[in-house]
């Protein structure tokens, strides 16, 4: 197993990976003396995969569960949803010195985390990540929240977690889709932070694919320490933080504008990452050639770079203005200069969205 470590003073918790190690979470939630019962989270899909193996590694360290299990989907990421964790939390009878563990991808980690963050102003939480873009992005950095018809995670709270812990070989499971969507997280963190993993992904491309566990280990190892290492920086996203948005600022508005049905959320970011570094070269940041390698990795991996020519435009322009990073109603943009080096651009013209997603659009 490796062990990394998010620094936030008194809140800093590990991200532990390794291979088949689910059945060793109860040892290690020891620690922190958690009252029974812990809530266990989890969905119709990843529950009866993993849901008996992580009760039963609780159950050994003395910890009762009570299970609750939401359905599959990110249409589900929502405050009704939220609200029935909540209602399950307070017939088992949960207090504040006990936690809830979310088993399963970002929206279970979304929506769990959500739910601790407020049950009684505040409980723990434990992330088990069971999708790679949900071990390498969402389970770590505290970010929470339920999606809104008018805009994706707007309601939401920071909440760190006091664990994350990683199965790498619940990705075994995983459906093709999934698993590809999220190496757009990845491919992400190469283009705004490490040139040498976006180097690594096109070598390693046929080994990823294939889920070797080498490489697969080293690319969200990789992931998950320059995560760790932004959000020890800007835990809140009030500076550095905000580059992890690149692709997003498209990628959801593009979910909101196709009522989150069309694209998988790694996706959305894969198309958002292409328009946005096209964007970039309309605005003369960065070299025409950086940015068909960027588009040639995202096909390399089977991941989408166009979109539909049927989409709402206004739709779409109006959930873009709903943007989180968007101030006094200026769209503001993380866009790359190079493989390697993003920078926030609080100015960019409406002209260079539209031409982008034109050249983006299927024929």
């Amino acid at each position: 197993m490796n062990t990394i470590q998010v620094e936030l003073g008194n809140r800093s918790y590990p991200i532990t990976i390794g291979n088949g190690i689910l059945q060793e979470l109860g040892s290690s939630l020891r620690q922190f003396n958690f009252s029974s019962p812990i809530a266990l989270v989890s969905n119709t899909t990843v529950f009866p995969l993993y849901g008996a193996a992580v009760s039963r590694s609780l159950s050994v360290s003395g910890l009762s569960c009570t299970e609750i299990i939401l359905p599959d989907g990110e249409k589900y990421k929502t405050l009704a949803y939220a609200e029935r964790i909540f209602e399950a939390l307070l017939q088992a009878r949960l207090d504040r010195k006990s936690a809830i563990v979310a088993l399963g991808g970002g929206v279970i980690g979304d929506l769990a985390g959500f739910a601790a963050s407020v049950y009684m102003r505040g409980i723990d939480f434990v992330q088990i990540p069971t999708t790679l873009l949900a071990q390498v992005d969402s389970s770590v950095g505290g970010k929470t929240g339920v999606n809104h018809p008018l805009g994706k995670n707007m309601i939401g709270t920071f909440w760190q977690p006091r664990l994350v812990w990683i199965d790498i070989d619940t990705l075994l499971s995983l459906p093709r889709r999934e698993f590809v969507a999220g190496v757009a997280e990845i491919i992400k963190y190469g283009i705004i932070w490490d040139r040498d993993l976006f180097d690594f992904l096109e070598k390693s491309a046929p080994n990823v694919l294939e889920l070797d566990r080498d490489p697969l280990r080293h690319i969200i190892r990789r992931s998950c320490e320059i995560k760790a290492d932004i959000v020890r920086r800007d835990e809140r996203e009030g500076g550095i933080r905000t580059i992890l948005n690149f692709g997003h600022t498209i990628g959801h508005a593009l979910e909101t504008a196709t009522g989150y049905t069309a694209f998988v959320h790694g996706e959305a970011v894969a198309i958002g990452m292409y328009i946005e570094a096209e964007i970039a070269r309309l605005m003369g940041l960065i070299q025409r050639e950086e940015v068909l390698r960027i588009r040639h990795l995202i096909s390399t991996y089977g991941l989408p770079s166009a979109i539909p020519r049927d989409i709402d435009l206004e739709l779409f322009f109006a959930s873009l203005k709903l943007d989180k990073k968007a101030v006094f109603g200026s769209i503001r943009f993380i866009l790359p200069d190079r493989i390697g080096s993003v920078t926030l651009h609080g100015s960019v013209p409406e002209s260079a969205i539209r031409e982008a997603l034109e050249q983006a659009m299927e024929a």
